[in-house]
């Protein structure tokens, strides 16, 4: 108990510097943007720091280093190239991402589709970020049993109170900043435990002669280097189960949204590849030679009771770390292992959380709901994805299984309209949907009755009838997917030019344009000048124009007068936010939401910074046509700035 009492001690410190974070950025979030996408001005190193410490869960550095000391590097394809290989691929995808006026995907793909999609894959991606974050829960529960002797309810009460706290306080800025903090205590805690294991290694115990280093890797069969051990089959079977889950996860994409320039997010997502090799690829391989070595009966149980092994190869190191370290060591080892668990929750709780706001909430309860109101949905959603996935992992068990079985559904369900929605033209939104169900339904169907047939230990049952259906069958999953994405779309009518607009700049330019004339004499443009708000974020720039009608605005009734007078005013994802469609870089286009009450409305958009003069002038004239509409239902706007 001494231990654990000091462990709780730098816990505490480590949660109080946590919670200041939040506290910090909660003046800072005044809307839905700044709260979910950090105002987009996150820098690289933020972006790949980030996105790595998401990805390298507490459960997951213990799984890699368990399937390092029973399977060799030929694991790796389970989990640890997926995350490189994943994350260099959206660097390749960040030219499509990042200037799409988004903030999840479930509105990216209403834009792109039509509102059918957005609810369902909202639903699908909070279920997946729950499964995603049980794990990380799950990893915990494992330390603090081991190194205190604690129920699963206690790693259940710290993850859940701790993230609650700083990500409701802070939104996504605070996610970022903690998840840097996060991952140099990770990466700390992975050097450190190599050289401690290789040093015990070396100085040999009881139990082992002691050995040099150069033997003691030289000591190690060559099939254990060999990556492609399981066979070519099976490394593709891999990849194509868990990289398209992985390129479509929500998470990357909002970094990318975050960032503060395309630059920055590519060369973050490059950064935070490099950062997951550096830990999984050679700490936990590391780790996971000098414990076999010290725990020889490990890789010999698997060759008895095969991947029945995992369940102590996975707690291999914490034994090591709770027999070996001192009381202060073994509460710093807990404390890093927190950390671990933490930055990947806090990620998948803001994930998970802004499709509940926003793609449930806001799109079909309360599409009028002010942004007064939408900070308090937004801190209430985080809240019921960190309990939701609280109560599931007291009845999920699996680290690895967890991470999987989210995958597996997610690459089947909405890779195929979400992916074909970005570069395939003739997508439609029947195809859309047609793919969604059928993947959905069939992944589901298959992870079930594997789950249900499979006795304990042996292989699965899919997998039985054929390899091909190894992984709860989600590559037979994906092929219906795709099939019923591609059949459908060919056979029904293809997307209007309002949904490729966005996506497509030669669709863009058959819409038709307004002239954009403005004098600069004009003593309106003049007084709208010193209220506007601009800024230079990298290659974009932000301009704001928050302004107070003279009443309550009906804003049903606003949208359908300017969308009437002024057809080039449109609602791609629900009239929570009308674009003036002017140019194909919709992000660059004047947007119009409702402010902190019902009378504000907030003018703003991002062009790129050489452009920022001329959207000023385009800002004019959107203000001038909101004017119009405004003035047809009884409320007057004037260039007076709301407080």
């Amino acid at each position: 108990m001494q231990n654990y009492g000091l462990f709780l001690i730098l816990m505490a410190i480590y949660l109080l510097c946590l919670i200041g974070i939040g506290v910090y950025f909660t003046k800072r979030q005044k809307s839905v943007t700044d709260f979910w996408l950090a105002g987009r001005k996150v820098s690289s190193l933020g972006i790949g720091m980030s996105a790595a410490s998401s990805w390298m869960t507490a459960g997951g550095i213990l799984a890699v280093i368990g399937f390092y000391m029973i399977l060799g590097m030929g694991s790796i394809w389970g989990f640890v190239a997926p995350n490189i290989l994943s994350l260099l691929l959206i660097a390749l995808l960040v030219g499509k991402i990042k200037h799409l006026p988004a903030i999840t995907q479930p509105e990216l793909l209403e834009q792109r589709y039509s509102s059918a999609l957005r609810g369902p894959v909202a639903l699908i991606i909070a279920i997946v970020m729950v499964l995603f974050a049980v794990a990380d829960i799950i990893g915990f529960s494992l330390v603090l049993q081991i190194f205190f002797g604690m129920p699963p309810i206690y790693a259940v009460i710290i993850v859940a109170l701790a993230i609650s706290l700083y990500v409701t306080l802070g939104g996504f800025s605070a996610v970022i900043w903690t998840d840097m903090i996060q991952f140099v205590l990770l990466a700390t805690f992975s050097l450190v435990m190599a050289v401690l294991v290789l040093n015990a290694a070396t100085a040999g115990s009881a139990d082992v002669a002691s050995i040099s280093v150069s033997d003691l890797f030289g000591n190690v069969s060559s099939s254990w280097w060999n990556p492609f051990i399981i066979g070519l089959p099976m490394v593709m079977i891999f990849v194509f189960a868990i990289i398209p889950g992985w390129v479509t996860e929500q998470d990357p994409w909002q970094r990318i949204w975050a960032a503060r320039d395309e630059k920055s997010a590519r060369n973050g997502m490059i950064l935070a590849s490099f950062l997951i090799f550096l830990v999984f690829g050679v700490a936990c391989s590391v780790i996971a030679i000098g414990l076999n070595y010290l725990y020889p009966a490990i890789p010999e149980l698997y060759n008895q009771i095969g991947m029945g092994a995992m369940a102590e190869a996975e707690p291999a190191l914490l034994i090591f770390i709770e027999q070996m370290l001192s009381p202060l060591a073994l509460a710093l080892a807990g404390v890093g292992l927190a950390a671990a668990a933490m930055s990947s929750a806090d990620t998948f709780a803001t994930s998970g959380g802004s499709c509940l706001s926003r793609d449930i909430y806001q799109r079909y309860i309360k599409p009028d709901a002010t942004m007064k109101q939408m900070m308090a949905v937004n801190r209430l959603s985080v809240l019921i994805i960190v309990a939701a996935a609280a109560i599931s992992s007291f009845y999920i068990k699996g680290i690895i299984e967890a991470i999987h079985i989210a995958t597996f559904i997610a690459s089947a369900s909405y890779f195929f309209p979400l992916m074909g929605g970005l570069f395939w033209k003739r997508a439609t939104k029947e195809g859309a949907f047609a793919g969604l169900v059928v993947g959905a339904l069939a992944q589901i169907s298959f992870t079930i009755i594997d789950i249900i047939k499979t006795p304990p230990f042996a292989p699965t049952y899919l997998s039985g009838i054929h390899p091909a259906l190894d992984h709860h069958g989600v590559i037979l999953g994906m092929i219906l997917s795709g099939l019923a994405f591609f059949l459908v779309s060919i056979m029904t009518k293809p997307s209007d030019t309002a949904n490729l607009a966005p996506f497509f700049a030669d669709e863009a330019e058959k819409l038709e344009k307004e002239d954009i004339k403005v004098e600069e004499s004009d003593k309106d443009f003049q007084k709208m000048l010193k209220a506007v708000e601009k800024e230079r974020t990298g290659d974009r720039a932000v301009i704001k124009l928050n302004l107070e009608a003279s009443a309550t605005i009906n804003w049903n009734r606003f949208v359908g007068e300017i969308k009437s007078i002024h057809p080039s005013w449109i609602t791609p994802s629900g009239i929570d936010s009308v674009y003036w469609l002017t140019k194909a870089d919709m992000l660059a286009c004047v947007s119009l939401t409702r402010g902190h009450n019902e009378k504000e409305i907030w003018f703003s958009c991002e062009p790129k910074s050489d452009d920022l003069d001329d959207s000023v002038k385009e800002l004019f004239v959107a203000f001038k046509q909101v004017a119009e509409a405004l003035e047809n239902i009884g409320v007057l706007l004037s260039l007076h700035v709301a407080e």
